[in-house]
């Protein structure tokens, strides 16, 4: 059974706070929106993740892309985790899975699941990478074929 939302289908929108003001994604229409869904500030992938877009910052804003990363931790722990490695991305903070069920990207079991999301000027979901094990994530190579074949 496919997940929603689905290719093609309208990016739901919402509103969460984060480590840079509130993040509304209706008012990112006219742009490229990456979300990054994620477990957990400070575990060993995660880490490893948001560390790798920091240390490839240049390409990252080559990718001309709104990116956010989106996980159930409070905004104190997203600005630990950001202070910690120098981290360059904002983070939004999900405490309830309200956004992470929406997106179909919550489990009861474990939580929050890694998962990227790109999102089209009109506000069109166009890529969607599901990680159900969060062993791995879209690095920002993947990321820039994603988005190469939005043209």
């Amino acid at each position: 059974m496919a997940k929603e939302p689905r290719l093609g289908e309208p990016a739901p929108d919402f509103e969460l706070a984060g480590t840079q003001g509130t993040f509304r994604l209706a008012e990112h229409r006219g742009e490229r929106v990456v979300l990054l869904f994620y477990p957990g500030d400070n575990n060993k992938i995660c880490t490893r993740q948001f560390c790798s877009y920091r240390d490839r910052v240049d390409q990252f804003s080559e990718l001309g892309v709104c990116a956010v990363g989106i996980s159930p931790q409070d905004l104190a722990s997203h600005e630990q985790f950001i202070a910690a490695h120098a981290l360059t991305l904002p983070l939004l903070s999900d405490p309830e899975h309200a956004v992470s069920t929406l997106y179909d990207v919550h489990s009861s079991l474990i939580g929050t699941k890694r998962a990227t999301f790109v999102i089209d000027e009109r506000g069109i979901v166009r890529h969607r990478h599901d990680n159900p094990l969060s062993l791995g994530f879209d690095s920002v190579s993947d990321l820039s074929t994603a988005l190469a074949g939005l043209a």
